[in-house]
Protein backbone atom coordinates (compact mmCIF):
# COMPACT_ATOMS: atom_id res chain seq x y z
CA UNK A 1 0.00 0.00 0.00
CA UNK A 2 2.90 2.72 0.37
CA UNK A 3 4.75 1.52 -2.67
CA UNK A 4 1.39 2.72 -4.34
CA UNK A 5 1.04 5.64 -2.56
CA UNK A 6 4.76 6.61 -3.44
CA UNK A 7 3.98 5.93 -6.97
CA UNK A 8 0.72 7.81 -6.98
CA UNK A 9 2.02 10.84 -5.50
CA UNK A 10 4.69 10.79 -7.85
CA UNK A 11 2.77 10.57 -10.95
CA UNK A 12 0.79 13.34 -9.41
CA UNK A 13 3.93 15.36 -8.65
CA UNK A 14 4.81 14.81 -12.52
CA UNK A 15 1.66 15.82 -13.86
CA UNK A 16 1.91 19.04 -11.96
CA UNK A 17 5.56 19.28 -13.11
CA UNK A 18 4.21 18.80 -16.37
CA UNK A 19 1.63 21.31 -16.01
CA UNK A 20 3.62 24.30 -14.49
CA UNK A 21 6.45 23.62 -17.64
CA UNK A 22 3.56 23.86 -20.15
CA UNK A 23 2.22 26.91 -18.48
CA UNK A 24 5.37 28.69 -18.70
CA UNK A 25 5.89 27.71 -22.20
CA UNK A 26 2.74 29.19 -23.11
CA UNK A 27 3.75 32.16 -21.00
CA UNK A 28 7.37 32.65 -23.14
CA UNK A 29 5.47 32.08 -26.22
CA UNK A 30 2.97 34.89 -25.60
CA UNK A 31 6.33 37.10 -24.46
CA UNK A 32 8.06 36.34 -27.58
CA UNK A 33 5.02 37.27 -29.91
CA UNK A 34 4.35 40.27 -28.29
CA UNK A 35 7.95 41.13 -28.66
CA UNK A 36 8.35 40.30 -31.91
CA UNK A 37 4.68 41.73 -33.07
CA UNK A 38 3.88 44.47 -35.25
CA UNK A 39 0.69 46.54 -36.57
CA UNK A 40 0.42 48.20 -39.87
CA UNK A 41 0.07 52.05 -39.13
CA UNK A 42 -0.82 53.22 -42.99
CA UNK A 43 -0.20 52.59 -46.82
CA UNK A 44 0.97 54.81 -49.45
CA UNK A 45 0.58 54.12 -53.19
CA UNK A 46 2.60 56.38 -56.08
CA UNK A 47 -0.87 57.41 -58.14
CA UNK A 48 1.31 59.21 -60.92
CA UNK A 49 5.15 59.39 -61.93
CA UNK A 50 6.25 61.57 -64.40
CA UNK A 51 9.58 63.31 -65.29
CA UNK A 52 9.36 66.82 -64.99
CA UNK A 53 11.54 68.45 -67.71
CA UNK A 54 11.44 72.17 -65.68
CA UNK A 55 13.35 70.45 -62.77
CA UNK A 56 14.87 67.19 -63.91
CA UNK A 57 13.27 65.55 -61.79
CA UNK A 58 10.34 63.10 -61.45
CA UNK A 59 7.42 64.29 -60.05
CA UNK A 60 5.22 61.76 -57.57
CA UNK A 61 2.47 61.27 -55.97
CA UNK A 62 1.70 59.68 -53.35
CA UNK A 63 -1.79 58.16 -51.59
CA UNK A 64 -1.21 58.09 -47.78
CA UNK A 65 -3.55 56.21 -46.24
CA UNK A 66 -3.74 56.08 -42.32
CA UNK A 67 -5.58 53.40 -39.83
CA UNK A 68 -7.10 54.38 -36.70
CA UNK A 69 -6.88 52.41 -33.84
CA UNK A 70 -9.33 49.79 -34.31
CA UNK A 71 -7.58 49.15 -37.85
CA UNK A 72 -9.95 50.80 -40.11
CA UNK A 73 -9.00 53.32 -43.06
CA UNK A 74 -9.04 57.15 -42.43
CA UNK A 75 -9.06 59.77 -45.04
CA UNK A 76 -6.63 59.71 -47.48
CA UNK A 77 -4.31 62.24 -47.99
CA UNK A 78 -2.61 62.94 -51.59
CA UNK A 79 0.56 64.66 -51.64
CA UNK A 80 3.12 65.25 -54.99
CA UNK A 81 6.29 65.84 -54.69
CA UNK A 82 9.66 66.59 -57.08
CA UNK A 83 11.48 64.04 -56.21
CA UNK A 84 10.99 60.18 -55.03
CA UNK A 85 12.90 59.71 -52.28
CA UNK A 86 10.26 60.39 -49.23
CA UNK A 87 10.17 60.30 -45.80
CA UNK A 88 7.46 60.41 -43.14
CA UNK A 89 8.62 62.45 -39.84
CA UNK A 90 7.11 60.57 -36.64
CA UNK A 91 7.04 61.05 -32.96
CA UNK A 92 7.70 57.32 -31.71
CA UNK A 93 7.41 56.36 -27.90
CA UNK A 94 9.09 53.23 -26.89
CA UNK A 95 8.04 51.38 -23.79
CA UNK A 96 9.73 49.65 -21.41
CA UNK A 97 10.04 45.83 -22.03
CA UNK A 98 8.15 44.51 -18.80
CA UNK A 99 4.71 46.66 -20.35
CA UNK A 100 5.38 44.39 -23.74
CA UNK A 101 6.05 41.14 -22.22
CA UNK A 102 3.38 41.64 -20.13
CA UNK A 103 0.63 42.94 -22.53
CA UNK A 104 -0.18 46.05 -20.58
CA UNK A 105 -3.61 48.01 -21.66
CA UNK A 106 -1.87 51.08 -21.85
CA UNK A 107 1.35 50.65 -22.62
CA UNK A 108 1.46 47.12 -24.69
CA UNK A 109 3.27 48.64 -27.81
CA UNK A 110 4.47 51.40 -28.67
CA UNK A 111 3.16 54.87 -29.55
CA UNK A 112 3.26 56.78 -32.78
CA UNK A 113 2.20 60.15 -34.22
CA UNK A 114 2.72 61.03 -37.98
CA UNK A 115 3.64 65.18 -38.37
CA UNK A 116 4.67 65.32 -42.06
CA UNK A 117 5.81 63.46 -45.04
CA UNK A 118 8.80 65.00 -46.85
CA UNK A 119 11.55 65.46 -49.44
CA UNK A 120 14.98 66.98 -48.37
CA UNK A 121 16.44 69.32 -51.20
CA UNK A 122 18.08 71.78 -49.73
CA UNK A 123 16.62 75.02 -50.04
CA UNK A 124 14.20 73.20 -51.97
CA UNK A 125 12.64 70.87 -49.61
CA UNK A 126 8.82 69.82 -49.76
CA UNK A 127 7.10 68.76 -47.03
CA UNK A 128 3.46 68.52 -46.61
CA UNK A 129 1.47 68.26 -42.88
CA UNK A 130 0.01 65.18 -41.52
CA UNK A 131 -0.94 66.00 -38.13
CA UNK A 132 -0.90 69.52 -36.74
CA UNK A 133 1.38 70.48 -33.74
CA UNK A 134 -0.52 69.75 -30.56
CA UNK A 135 -3.22 68.15 -32.03
CA UNK A 136 -4.21 64.43 -31.49
CA UNK A 137 -6.27 63.06 -34.57
CA UNK A 138 -9.60 61.16 -33.72
CA UNK A 139 -8.34 58.29 -35.20
CA UNK A 140 -6.28 57.82 -32.45
CA UNK A 141 -8.45 57.41 -29.96
CA UNK A 142 -9.81 54.04 -28.78
CA UNK A 143 -13.63 54.07 -28.26
CA UNK A 144 -14.69 53.45 -25.46
CA UNK A 145 -11.40 53.61 -23.13
CA UNK A 146 -11.23 56.80 -21.58
CA UNK A 147 -8.55 55.93 -19.31
CA UNK A 148 -5.96 54.91 -22.46
CA UNK A 149 -7.61 58.00 -24.81
CA UNK A 150 -6.23 60.72 -21.41
CA UNK A 151 -2.93 58.59 -21.19
CA UNK A 152 -2.09 59.09 -24.69
CA UNK A 153 -3.14 62.68 -24.94
CA UNK A 154 -0.70 63.22 -22.10
CA UNK A 155 1.93 61.28 -24.19
CA UNK A 156 1.80 63.89 -26.69
CA UNK A 157 1.78 66.59 -24.48
CA UNK A 158 4.93 66.02 -22.66
CA UNK A 159 6.49 64.63 -25.30
CA UNK A 160 9.77 66.31 -24.95
CA UNK A 161 9.68 66.06 -21.48
CA UNK A 162 9.95 62.28 -21.32
CA UNK A 163 12.51 62.41 -24.21
CA UNK A 164 14.88 64.89 -21.94
CA UNK A 165 13.63 64.06 -18.47
CA UNK A 166 14.85 60.62 -17.18
CA UNK A 167 12.76 60.64 -14.04
CA UNK A 168 9.84 61.44 -15.98
CA UNK A 169 10.63 58.63 -18.53
CA UNK A 170 11.19 56.44 -15.58
CA UNK A 171 7.88 56.95 -13.59
CA UNK A 172 5.46 57.12 -16.95
CA UNK A 173 7.45 53.94 -17.89
CA UNK A 174 8.60 55.24 -20.79
CA UNK A 175 12.23 53.54 -22.49
CA UNK A 176 12.74 56.35 -24.87
CA UNK A 177 10.96 58.86 -27.11
CA UNK A 178 12.10 60.31 -30.31
CA UNK A 179 11.38 61.83 -33.94
CA UNK A 180 11.49 58.89 -36.35
CA UNK A 181 11.59 59.32 -40.24
CA UNK A 182 11.14 56.64 -41.88
CA UNK A 183 11.59 57.06 -46.11
CA UNK A 184 12.12 54.82 -49.44
CA UNK A 185 12.21 55.39 -52.97
CA UNK A 186 8.56 55.59 -53.88
CA UNK A 187 7.90 53.70 -57.22
CA UNK A 188 4.60 52.87 -59.07
CA UNK A 189 3.69 49.05 -58.59
CA UNK A 190 4.10 48.74 -54.84
CA UNK A 191 2.53 49.06 -52.00
CA UNK A 192 4.49 50.59 -49.06
CA UNK A 193 2.98 49.69 -46.10
CA UNK A 194 4.21 51.17 -42.60
CA UNK A 195 4.59 49.23 -39.59
CA UNK A 196 4.67 50.24 -36.01
CA UNK A 197 7.19 47.64 -34.05
CA UNK A 198 5.62 46.89 -30.47
CA UNK A 199 9.05 46.76 -28.84
CA UNK A 200 10.24 49.05 -30.96
CA UNK A 201 9.94 51.84 -33.86
CA UNK A 202 8.74 52.21 -37.45
CA UNK A 203 9.73 50.21 -40.59
CA UNK A 204 8.26 50.26 -44.24
CA UNK A 205 7.38 46.91 -45.92
CA UNK A 206 7.10 46.58 -49.84
CA UNK A 207 4.79 44.31 -51.76
CA UNK A 208 4.01 44.36 -55.50
CA UNK A 209 0.22 45.75 -56.39
CA UNK A 210 -2.18 42.66 -57.14
CA UNK A 211 -1.79 41.50 -60.16
CA UNK A 212 -5.90 41.99 -60.74
CA UNK A 213 -5.35 45.61 -59.98
CA UNK A 214 -2.11 46.09 -62.21
CA UNK A 215 -3.32 48.51 -65.43
CA UNK A 216 -7.00 49.31 -63.54
CA UNK A 217 -8.88 52.54 -63.20
CA UNK A 218 -11.61 52.16 -61.47
CA UNK A 219 -14.46 54.50 -62.32
CA UNK A 220 -17.74 54.91 -60.28
CA UNK A 221 -20.94 56.57 -61.27
CA UNK A 222 -23.54 58.97 -58.49
CA UNK A 223 -25.96 56.24 -57.13
CA UNK A 224 -24.21 53.38 -58.09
Amino acid sequence: MITGGIVAVALIAGFVGVGRWIQRERVLRQVIERLSADTRVADVLVTKSEYDEASKKIRTTIKFLEYDAQGAPLAPKYFTFQGNIIQFQSLVIRFQDQFIEGGDRLRGKSAYLFMKAFVLDGEKTQEFEITKAGEVPLGYAVYGDKAQNEFQAELWREFWAHALDPVKRERAGIKNAQIEAPGSLFLPGSIYTIRIEHDGGMRIDTQPVPEILKGEKVETESGV
